[in-house]
């Protein structure tokens, strides 16, 4: 039996290995993620690789294991999931869901989760352009890049978010970046990084920060 603090530790491990370009991580990184001790945090790690679930040496690299990786994928599935339900069938706006998700990731019914599925058509993101695992286990892959590092004068959509925190997500909200948003950069200002950007035709001036936090791809 895996305990909902197991399933946070290994969802957390899968997330925080994304994208990091060899860089490995370590125990007072994850403690900050999560928000506790080092020490907490270093006697989980024992545990969760004792049960078989990662790989963790002490002062070393923390990674899933194959049964960690498969129970990290279920409850992002189903935190997904219940994002994309919560918006698409009880309208929450997209700044609402994440804590109600992190609540209903940990039901363990398989049919419910399925039946879920089914209900919302198969969906293969969420609310803030994450893809949704599936029952299998497999998660798909997108070409996306953040705003800050594409050129003028390309035309792009808003496929996605880095920061999902709700401020975040009501700030760009009120810009106008939502997902699917058509935009345009007009101009990039090299002292501060900031944008001017073209959204849905009305041109904006948007923040470095808000821009190496939104994901864009090509609007083909």
């Amino acid at each position: 039996m895996i305990t909902i603090t197991e399933e946070n530790y290994l969802k957390a491990i899968y997330s925080l290995n994304l994208d990091r370009n060899g860089k490995e991580l370590g125990t007072n990184e994850l403690a900050s993620h999560l928000g506790i001790s080092p020490a907490t945090v270093s006697s989980m790690l024992k545990k969760l690789k004792e049960k078989g679930f990662i790989d963790y040496k002490k002062y070393g690299a923390i990674s899933l294991l194959k049964e960690g990786e498969t129970i990290a994928f279920a409850v992002i599935r189903k935190h997904r999931l219940w994002e994309t339900f919560l918006v698409e069938k009880m309208e929450f706006t997209w700044d609402e869901i994440h804590e109600v998700a992190e609540q209903l990731e940990h039901i363990k019914s398989k049919k419910l989760v399925d039946q879920l599925d089914k209900l919302l058509g198969f969906p293969e993101y969420d609310p803030h352009g994450d893809p949704i695992p599936d029952a299998n286990g497999k998660i798909r892959g997108m070409h996306k890049t953040t705003l800050e590092n594409e050129s003028v004068g390309k035309p792009l959509k808003v496929v996605g978010v880095k920061n999902d925190s709700p401020a975040f997500l009501q700030h760009i909200t009120q810009l106008g970046l939502v997902i699917n948003s058509k935009i345009l950069i007009k101009s990039h200002h090299e002292f501060d990084g900031s944008l001017d950007v073209e959204i849905e035709g009305e041109t904006r001036m948007v923040s470095q920060k808000v821009a190496e936090n939104v994901y864009v791809s090509p609007n083909l």
